[in-house]
């Protein structure tokens, strides 16, 4: 498969024509969308500097900004709803926590699938479709929380974004802070971050054609969603895991407190680890991080329903 494409000449680089064309064919994708969209996707480290503050112009955008944000504030946010809003960002511009096994299965999709309006798994009024066009085309983007960052962690490279039209569209744009990698060496990433204890999220952009478009490895002290969630702003769905302690196992070491990214844990009565279960993403991170194997993740039905792409499959076609 050639991936690395020439310059055609053309004002419009064809990536760009690929992501207008798929957006044209949205019967609710309107003007704003499309310019909201190639704005996002043409310059993600001033949009994303800019919205958490970082980035050297923000200060002088700061005023803009507050009055985005004023459009976009509930003095009493609602949660997360399939049928209302939450009017804040979060409805159209969110995330899912994926434990590492169904971050590999979205990563690892050998052919086209389109899944729509999933309610239940993703708890949003906007962008809840996953339609994987060419989902081997997977490229390895500079993280835009991270590249502004006043210490941000190593490596840059591991946000993955996955399928056409969105893949082309990035290289073409930035080609010295993007890599085409296959799917095994996104697997890598994945594994290599998880590692590390960061949280896999599955990101939906209403702009990005109200659908699934990358593979983020967020930290808190990096991740603008995860620290826009902690300040009010749900950007964040739960995996649909919630994560629970063996007490007669837990020496109460505290590593997996260390490790997560939520503060979803802290050491409680008889001096084990005790779960916050509002707090908890059900990530899986924790799990990986007991030497006492004391710690699982398990299915909980009031934290959502999982996003495992190969029963959404399945569901799907009706099998």
């Amino acid at each position: 498969m050639e991936k690395n494409r020439k310059k055609s000449g053309r004002i419009i680089s064809e990536g760009t024509r690929q992501f207008l064309r798929a957006g044209r064919n949205l019967a609710d994708y309107t003007l704003w969308d499309k310019i909201h969209g190639y704005v996002y996707g043409r310059w993600p480290y001033l949009y994303i500097g800019i919205g958490k503050g970082e980035h050297p112009v923000a200060k002088k955008l700061q005023p803009v900004k507050d009055l985005f944000s004023q459009n976009h504030k509930s003095e009493d946010p609602k949660p997360h709803s399939t049928t209302m809003a939450s009017e804040t960002l979060a409805d159209g511009y969110h995330g899912k926590a994926l434990p590492l096994d169904s971050a590999r299965q979205l990563v690892m999709v050998n052919e086209p699938i389109r899944v729509e309006d999933l309610e239940q798994v993703i708890p949003y009024t906007r962008a809840r479709s996953i339609i994987l066009e060419n989902p081997d085309h997977i490229v390895a983007l500079e993280c835009p929380c991270r590249r502004y960052a006043e210490n941000p962690c190593f490596p840059l490279d591991v946000c993955l974004i996955v399928g056409e039209p969105f893949t082309s569209f990035v290289v073409e744009h930035h080609p010295g802070r993007s890599r085409w990698i296959t799917q095994e060496q996104a697997v890598k990433i994945l594994e290599e971050e998880d590692q590390r204890g960061h949280v896999h999220h599955a990101f939906f952009k209403d702009a990005m054609l109200g659908r699934f478009y990358a593979i983020c490895n967020c930290c808190e002290c990096c991740c603008g969603a995860i620290g826009a969630h902690k300040r009010g702003t749900p950007m964040l769905a739960s995996s649909g895991y919630l994560a629970v302690i063996d007490e007669q196992d837990c020496i109460g070491c505290a590593t997996c407190q260390e490790y997560c990214q939520f503060g979803a844990l802290a050491i409680g009565v008889g001096e084990t680890m005790q779960v916050d279960s509002e707090l908890c993403m059900g990530c899986g991170v924790c799990e990986s991080k007991c030497e006492q194997e004391a710690i699982s993740i398990e299915l909980a039905p009031q934290k959502g329903i999982p996003l495992e792409i190969e029963k959404l499959i399945s569901a799907a076609s009706g099998g």
